[in-house]
């Protein structure tokens, strides 16, 4: 398997994952999967799981409430000033710059950029840390619909993400990507890339206390809370079944409006 993976050339990106890892289960997997997905290099694989670990590292290190607000230069500072995070290479950091800027339509994802710069800075004058959920609404409609939420559908109602800052989300998508096993296309439509997330503006993440990773199913729309939800016409939900923006459908996802 990796003599064959050897001869695809790592300019041709529709092609499968190739790392000398692999495992045959891991290849098979590939092998079964859509062509027309499009999948790392080789290359790009070994920088995705050098940033990923290392962004870990750069969450544990200041927290992980903070991490949702922390600025791309800050967590280059905190990697270069502290041995137990390491420096991020140039090519890591060239990677992630990329992952930033690169047009996602090729990936099947169609919404609009949300942020221009990967240094974008979220003020905490700005924001309101939510107590008992190690997040953040941004202050105004954000954090008013929030806690209109918890008066009109009920104190079950939990927020499980709000602010999140560029960093945060490359985070979250580039981790999507390793889970997803390189496949770019599949982990586009499963989370916002960094570029294009709401979460770095306005929207929000709810769920019920209690539920854990069920809040981020579609059993959310199976719910009494959803229902009630649907009712409320000062919010909006942000990826409907089918949407335009080529994302999963994800009822737990609030629109500010």
């Amino acid at each position: 398997m990796v003599k064959f993976l050897d001869i695809i050339s790592p300019m041709n990106r529709r092609n499968f994952l190739a790392c000398a890892t692999l495992t045959p289960i891991f290849a098979n997997e590939l092998m079964a999967s859509n062509t027309k997905d499009i999948y790392l290099s080789k290359e790009e694989w070994v920088l995705l799981v050098s940033v990923n670990t290392r962004l870990k590292r750069v969450k544990r290190y200041v927290g992980f409430a903070n991490f949702n607000l922390l600025s791309f230069n800050d967590t280059l500072f905190y990697a270069r000033n502290y041995r137990k995070i390491g420096a991020f290479t140039k090519k890591e950091i060239a990677f992630m710059d990329k992952l930033f800027h690169e047009d996602q339509s090729q990936y099947g994802f169609y919404g609009p950029k949300t942020c221009e710069n990967i240094n974008n800075k979220i003020s905490r004058k700005d924001v309101k840390k939510i107590s008992y959920t190690g997040h953040f609404l941004f202050k105004g409609k954000a954090q008013n619909d929030y806690e209109n939420l918890k008066k009109d559908v009920g104190n079950t109602i939990i927020l499980t993400s709000g602010v999140r800052n560029v960093v945060k989300q490359l985070s979250l998508y580039i981790n999507k990507i390793y889970n997803c096993r390189g496949n770019i296309t599949k982990a586009s439509i499963s989370i916002a890339p960094p570029a294009y997330s709401y979460h770095t503006i306005s929207d929000f993440d709810v769920g019920i206390k209690g539920w854990g990773y069920k809040n981020f199913t579609a059993d959310f729309a199976s719910t009494y809370e959803f229902s009630k939800m649907q009712k409320l016409d000062y919010i909006g939900m942000r990826y409907n079944k089918n949407n335009k923006d080529g994302v999963r459908f994800e009822p737990w996802h609030v629109e500010v409006i």
